[in-house]
């Protein structure tokens, strides 16, 4: 180990917020099953990777977090956009395009994601790096990945590719911080997507999404262009849906299928509307899967969502999410 990294480690204490570290991971049997898993498939030192595990606490608050609540009730897309099309962040978005304007043309050339789309997701994730999250990020992982057993496989991956990031980096795995899921940086990638899509948008040789926007900028275009966004291609329209061809369509999910045409050879009659909900012009001929965003309290809006909408749910797998990114950047894009 080289003897930055040692000094560092000694140095650091166990990143957790404070008062909500409580037990050990050190002496644990399934923690020492993890590090021979990752002695025999990447070479890790064994004391070394105790040493981390020494230095960690479970974090009991970031299972609180992570559950899904005891009684969910019903799920309202109205109250769901309001968090996230609102003045604050719609202007904070328009700062951010501006002061970044640069890295955004730069990043929609290379990758075909337009700028207010990028800027949108990154508005939804951490309203431009206001909320980055203050947790360990290796004790937050271990935590879900040995005390969470409804998740406890994706965590596990997500810790041994943090212990890789680490090791690419020669970063002392305890030191980087994020959510209580284990996002880091700007567009909140997890530990797998950080060294998968993640790039140097600002050429200084390094990636860092929490203090680099061009980075973060360009590592969003970057996933969004991996999961296959279609460059100059829609979103998602809002649609009038009528026809017993309805909840088939629904149940049909969210991977986009057949086009308006052949919705309707399925008694599925689509009519696109504009924003004050009247008729408008023709739908593409495009393949699309029919979006119900549901309110308790109002009418279901239904959405014609296309390959690029379907793309956005890579990032976040709820069609609210990718709905909300959509307005957010319809909100960015248009003038004040």
């Amino acid at each position: 180990m080289k003897p930055s990294l040692l000094a560092a480690m000694l140095c650091t204490v166990a990143l957790v917020p404070a008062g909500q570290a409580t037990e050990r991971f050190d002496g644990r049997e399934d923690v020492r099953g993890f590090i021979a898993e990752m002695q025999q498939r990447h070479g890790f030192a064994p004391d070394e990777l105790e040493a981390h595990f020494g230095r960690a606490r479970v974090i009991d608050r970031v299972i609180t977090l992570v559950m899904p609540p005891r009684d969910p009730g019903v799920r309202s897309w109205h109250a769901y956009r309001a968090r996230f099309i609102e003045p604050k962040r719609i202007a904070a978005g328009r700062r951010f395009m501006v002061q970044h304007r640069t890295a955004l043309a730069r990043a929609e050339a290379r990758y075909g994601v337009p700028k207010e789309v990028i800027a949108a997701v990154i508005g939804v994730e951490t309203i431009y790096g206001k909320q980055l999250g203050n947790f360990g990020t290796f004790s937050a992982l271990a935590t879900l990945a040995f005390d969470y057993p409804p998740r406890a496989d994706l965590f596990r991956r997500e810790l041994e590719e943090l212990l890789l990031l680490a090791r690419e980096e020669n970063a002392d795995p305890l030191s980087y911080r994020g959510s209580y899921a284990g996002a880091l940086g700007l567009p909140q990638f997890l530990p797998s997507s950080r060294r998968r899509y993640a790039v140097d948008f600002d050429g200084n040789g390094r990636i860092n999404l929490t203090q680099s926007a061009d980075d973060a900028i360009g590592s969003v275009a970057n996933f969004l262009a991996e999961h296959g966004w279609q460059r100059e291609q829609p979103i998602a329209d809002s649609v009038i849906p009528t026809g017993d061809g309805l909840q088939p369509a629904i149940a049909a999910g969210i991977m986009p299928s057949l086009t308006a045409d052949e919705w309707a050879a399925r008694d599925l009659q689509l009519r696109k509307v504009d924003g004050s909900g009247t008729a408008a012009t023709a739908l593409p001929a495009l393949p699309a899967a029919l979006i119900d965003l549901a309110s308790p309290d109002a009418p279901t809006e239904y959405r014609l969502a296309y390959r690029n909408f379907y793309v956005i749910t890579r990032y976040n797998r709820s069609s609210f999410y990718a709905a909300s990114v959509m307005d957010l950047a319809a909100a960015l894009a248009a003038q004040p």
